[in-house]
């Protein structure tokens, strides 16, 4: 049975946090280790993390030296990993209780060494605190399968979804960016010649949070994609602004739907 190491950031994240966990911990795969890193938070995060890791010796809580933000945080506990597999769960989302015995067996029927699956989206207020009632939110569809060119248009990974094979691909770290390390990571992955599959079956729940406007979300968005195809991917003003346009494309086509 491969053991799979699941990456999770946190930061004053006590109300979400448990849950999270225990959505780990239940996994029917259970050769797993949960490499948490507690990003300087300043609420009770880090004493239920004790808690929990006092009975449960595969949860392996540590605290960051300084504060870095989500991608860092994630960095971290990825150099401690020891697993075949890497996944990843931020603290206010969760798996259902079948994830990782679902995809592992979809990883294994494939050449991909990375891959990811559908999940629920749900309003943060109803989503529950665990996942023993059955979700009933949108579902996020996974595609069959990703290349890169169809990446540099949309991220269609969910982070919360997303495993990748470190006997294939080594320890792959995220670039310390605010924003879209999680996408960052999936292209350079890509750009070095793995494709991405998609298990299109719902495996984990999303809490999706409302934080300003959805005008100025995009806005921002725009400006991280930006600074991602320029910066990181390197691309010329007229590739960056081709892929940039097509991304604004799926936006308007997703917020129709």
């Amino acid at each position: 049975m491969p053991l799979v190491s699941v990456v999770m950031p946190v930061y004053n994240s006590a109300t979400t946090l448990g849950a999270a966990v225990r959505s780990v911990l239940t996994q029917t795969h259970a050769d797993l280790e949960l490499l948490i890193t507690d990003d300087q938070s300043t609420d009770s995060s880090m004493d239920l993390l004790r808690e929990i890791a006092a009975h449960d010796e595969r949860v392996l809580p540590r605290t960051a030296p300084e504060q870095g933000g989500a991608g860092r945080a994630r960095n971290l506990a990825m150099q401690r990993a020891r697993g075949d597999y890497v996944a990843f769960l931020d603290s206010d989302d969760m798996w259902l209780p079948e994830k990782l015995e679902k995809q592992l067996a979809f990883a294994a029927e494939g050449d991909a060494p990375l891959t990811f699956t559908s999940y629920y989206k749900m309003d943060a207020d109803h989503a529950g605190e665990s996942v023993d009632w059955v979700p009933n939110g949108r579902v996020i569809h996974a595609r069959s399968h990703v290349d890169y060119r169809a990446m540099l248009r949309r991220d269609y990974i969910g982070a919360l979804t997303a495993m990748y094979d470190r006997r294939v691909l080594g320890t792959r770290l995220m670039p310390e960016m605010r924003k879209r390390q999680d996408y960052a990571l999936w292209l350079s992955i890509m750009r070095d010649g793995a494709d991405a599959r998609g298990l299109d079956e719902p495996l984990a729940v999303y809490r999706a949070h409302q934080a300003g406007s959805l005008s100025s979300n995009k806005l921002s968005l725009v400006k991280y994609n930006w600074a991602l195809y320029r910066e990181h991917e390197r691309l010329s003003v007229p590739r960056a602004s081709l892929a940039l346009a097509g991304a604004a494309w799926q936006s308007v086509r997703n917020s129709r739907i």
